[in-house]
């Protein structure tokens, strides 16, 4: 009866029918919609965001066990930037108990200090100078009187820095001698023989022998007596 009254009306009615069917859907029809909806949310659960996959893309740290081989290795030989670098000839290979012994072949010995300053080397006998060979006051310093450095007094230019090696063990130096090497324009940095020959090794390969000058004490030296 419904379908014979839709096929003869008028347009306008059929059109309030068919605006009347869309707000009223059949029993069919809203089943469908009701499915449909059920279905769409299942569908999007499944779907995971790309923002979601981000957090779980790089892989865990502790999951990772490389073994020894795999591990790159370090040529310690390309980071020497001295490598390459040529040792002054004044250079000390050697501290003896008595002496030294300079890369050049010199060797320096009979007690003797040794006097390294823009390449050249003397021997060294500051304890002349004092009159005793006692390099060390009452009070455990390093004392020498300013005739034991008259050879910087008569050199130009004077190096940055002058390096003293004060015998086997270390001293404070006295301020009356430091005093003194302040006023020929030089730095001082004072060490046990051994120390100070390894860093003016390292300074005058660096910075040059015009630069770096030292003054050692040999390591075999005793108060009193001397170096044997």
């Amino acid at each position: 009866m419904m379908q014979s009254f839709t096929r003869h009306c008028s347009a306008r009615g059929a059109a309030r029918l068919g605006v009347n069917a869309n707000l009223v859907p059949s029993n069919r029809s809203a089943a469908a919609l009701h499915a449909r909806r059920a279905v769409i949310p299942l569908r999007h659960n499944n779907i995971r965001p790309s923002w979601r996959r981000s957090f779980h893309s790089t892989p865990c740290t502790f999951a990772r066990k490389d073994s020894a081989n795999d591990m790159p290795t370090t040529d310690f030989s390309q980071l020497d930037v001295l490598g390459n670098t040529p040792a002054p000839s004044t250079s000390v290979d050697v501290c003896m108990s008595d002496g030294f012994g300079l890369n050049s072949g010199i060797t320096i010995s009979d007690g003797d200090g040794a006097l390294l300053v823009s390449g050249e080397a003397f021997e060294w006998r500051p304890w002349e100078a004092k009159g005793s060979k006692e390099l060390a006051n009452k009070k455990g310093q390093f004392d020498l009187p300013a005739e034991a450095f008259g050879l910087f007094e008569v050199l130009w230019p004077r190096p940055d820095l002058l390096i003293i090696g004060v015998g086997k063990s270390n001293m404070p130096l006295s301020p009356q001698t430091r005093q003194h090497i302040a006023k020929l324009g030089l730095r001082v940095e004072v060490l046990d023989t051994r120390n100070a020959a390894a860093q003016f090794n390292l300074l005058a390969t660096e910075r040059g022998v015009s630069e770096v000058a030292a003054a050692l004490i040999p390591i075999g030296w005793e108060e009193g007596v001397g170096a044997k």
